[in-house]
C-alpha cells in the first residue's frame, strides 16, 4: 500500500521584514503563527491496489517454488548480477573515450527519432507496435 501526504499552505510562510523577499539574502525570518498553520489544508492519497513490485516478487516466488533445479536458478541469478556489473564497467570504459560518447549519443538520437516516426506518429503504426509487444510478451511467457 502506497500513500502520499502533502500539506499545502494557502499563503507563503516565509516573510522577510513583513514583505516578500526579492533577490538577495533573507535577514530576518518570521515563523508562522498557530492560526496560519491551521489554515493549511491536507491532501492524502492512498493506493490500495497491489503494486507491480509485489507481483514481481510473487512471480519470482512461484518460479522458485516450482523449480526442481534450484542450484541452476542460483547460478542464473549470479550470472545476471555478474553480467550487470560487467555491462556497467563496459559503459564506464566507453564513456571515458574522447569521441565515442558523442557518436553514440548521435546514434541514439537518430534511432529515437526514427522509432518515433516509424511507430508513434500514426495510429495504425501504434497499433502495429502494440500487437508486436503483445506477441513478444506472449512468446516470452509461453502462452
Amino acid at each position: 500500500m502506497a500513500s502520499v501526504l502533502a500539506r499545502l499552505p494557502f499563503a507563503p510562510l516565509m516573510v522577510a521584514n513583513g514583505r516578500q523577499p526579492m533577490f538577495g539574502t533573507l535577514q530576518k525570518l518570521t515563523m508562522p503563527t498557530i492560526k496560519e498553520r491551521q489554515d493549511r489544508f491536507a491532501v492524502i492519497a492512498k493506493a490500495t491496489d497491489e503494486s507491480s513490485g509485489s507481483s514481481i516478487i510473487k512471480s519470482v516466488q512461484n518460479v522458485w517454488d516450482n523449480s526442481e533445479d534450484r542450484l541452476a536458478l542460483i547460478g542464473l541469478g549470479f550470472a545476471g548480477v555478474v553480467a550487470f556489473w560487467a555491462s556497467i564497467n563496459l559503459v564506464t570504459a566507453v564513456d571515458k573515450l574522447p569521441i565515442l560518447p558523442s557518436v553514440l549519443e548521435l546514434v541514439g538520437l537518430l534511432f529515437a527519432s526514427w522509432f518515433t516516426y516509424r511507430y508513434l506518429l500514426f495510429k495504425p503504426d501504434r497499433q502495429e507496435l502494440s500487437q508486436k509487444i503483445s506477441k513478444s510478451i506472449s512468446d516470452i511467457l509461453g502462452q
